[in-house]
């Protein structure tokens, strides 16, 4: 005799919530289901883990449909139920239950992007009649600040500073940044044909800071053609204006330097400054030709009396080492010790030197000649040509980034060959500015 198939069919009960709490799925089982006699198709279903949810299940266009409604701790069974008969219901409208809740969550999409994109513009709205380059340049700032080195930060603020406020030594008002006239103009009325004439205005007044400030402003406009907000309002970048670039015409290069027969009475006015630290500290500018604030930031720390070395904060390597040349080792060791900083000044709200421009310029006044800071750095270079010294020793005290394949891959010089070097040119300096110094083991001696 062939074997009999038992059909088992699903018992099912009115849901009460008794029945549902005592209703536990089998352990030898992953899921169960307690089916409900009305309506038809709804079902609580429990897992080996625990979980119980009401689901329904029926038959659509043929094919078996399974839903779930929810967990049996939030819905109600009369609200299960309910539910089951909507279900229900779209079914024997020919609707797939499934694929309404698809579209209806699709309509919602839409519906919410729709809202968002309407809110949009009317930042966007808001924005264009709103903004203006003084509101968007310090968003900018404060976005980019902890990318940015001091110094270009401060170019920053000083380019867009209203002006008019005290000066802490001179009775004198600031003077107002290169870009504050264009603080109040909307970000969408800042066309070319708008900084072309501010570049006519601001090159009969300040040509180098003006050009200054325009590359500052093309990429303050490159960082708004990537903001959320503003690159629907910037649709050009009027700094890459051709009439403004040639208003403010081409920065010439500067030719001030300091000759071999002029170092005698350059150095006869810097020794007669009144304050020795901006003495010392031109002084060490020229005999190191580093950038002005490198050696303006120098700290004791970076000062090694022992092994004859100064640490400099380079812009380009991050750091760098150079010789303590003996003459300049003589400057520092009679400075005075008050603060962190080798060039204190106690007047400085940053507690170092930092304009020492007006007393070299008297100084040079006093000595009939025309010199910049940097001038003191292309003196360096400059002089260093009469020593015959390699210029890649010198381009490595100063600073310069390595030139040619040789020098940035090859060649590697120990601090000893550079103060070979080194105290070689400081020593021919001084010898032409008719300076004579003598170092001495224990101590140091200068007859002027």
């Amino acid at each position: 005799m062939g074997k009999v198939k038992t059909i088992v069919k699903a018992v099912k009960v009115k849901l009460t919530a008794g029945r549902i709490t005592d209703f536990q799925c089998p352990k030898d089982k992953a899921q169960a289901f307690l089916w409900c006699d009305d309506p038809a198709g709804l079902a609580v279903r429990a897992t080996v883990k625990g979980a119980k949810s009401y689901i329904f299940q029926t038959k659509v266009k043929g094919q078996s449909m399974r839903v779930t409604i929810g967990d049996v701790s939030v819905w109600s069974i009369s609200a299960a139920q309910a539910e089951a008969r909507r279900l229900q219901i779209q079914i024997d409208q020919g609707n797939d239950p499934r694929q309404v809740k698809a579209d209806n969550e699709a309509n919602k999409k839409a519906a919410k992007l729709a809202k968002e994109a309407q809110a949009a513009a009317l930042v966007m709205q808001e924005a264009r009649e709103s903004v203006t380059l003084g509101m968007a340049w310090l968003e900018y700032i404060a976005a980019r600040k902890l990318l940015w080195s001091e110094a270009h930060h401060h170019d920053h603020i000083k380019a867009m500073q209203a002006g008019g406020k005290q000066r802490t030594r001179s009775p004198k008002l600031t003077m107002p940044g290169t870009l504050a006239s264009l603080a109040a103009v909307r970000l969408v009325d800042l066309t070319p044909d708008r900084l072309a004439e501010w570049a006519k205005v601001e090159s009969t007044k300040r040509p180098t800071r003006a050009r200054l400030a325009l590359r500052l402003l093309k990429a303050f406009l490159f960082w708004c053609a990537r903001h959320p907000t503003y690159k629907a309002i910037i649709t050009t970048n009027a700094a890459q204006s051709r009439d403004a670039r040639e208003s403010l015409g081409k920065a010439k290069p500067k030719n001030d330097v300091l000759q071999r027969e002029q170092l005698p009475a350059w150095f006869a006015a810097v020794k007669q400054i009144g304050n020795p630290v901006i003495s010392a500290y031109l002084q060490t500018l020229l005999l190191i030709g580093s950038r002005r604030e490198e050696l303006a930031k120098l700290r004791w720390e970076d000062v090694d009396f022992q092994w004859n070395s100064l640490t400099i904060k380079d812009k380009v390597e991050g750091l760098r080492v150079v010789p303590l040349t003996p003459y300049v080792a003589h400057l520092l060791a009679s400075l005075p010790r008050r603060s962190e900083w080798v060039f204190n000044s106690p007047t400085a709200a940053s507690g170092r030197l930092t304009d020492p421009r007006a007393a070299h310029h008297k100084a040079c006044a006093v000595a009939g000649l025309d010199m910049t800071l940097h001038g003191l750095r292309r003196s360096f270079a400059s002089l260093c040509e009469w020593t015959e010294t390699p210029a890649g020793i010198a381009a490595q005290i100063q600073g310069h980034a390595p030139q040619g394949v040789r020098e940035q891959n090859y060649i590697r010089r120990p601090l000893d060959l550079l103060r070979m070097w080194h105290v070689k040119i400081e020593a021919w300096i001084l010898e032409q500015a008719g300076i004579e110094f003598v170092p001495v083991k224990l101590g140091l001696r200068v007859v002027a």
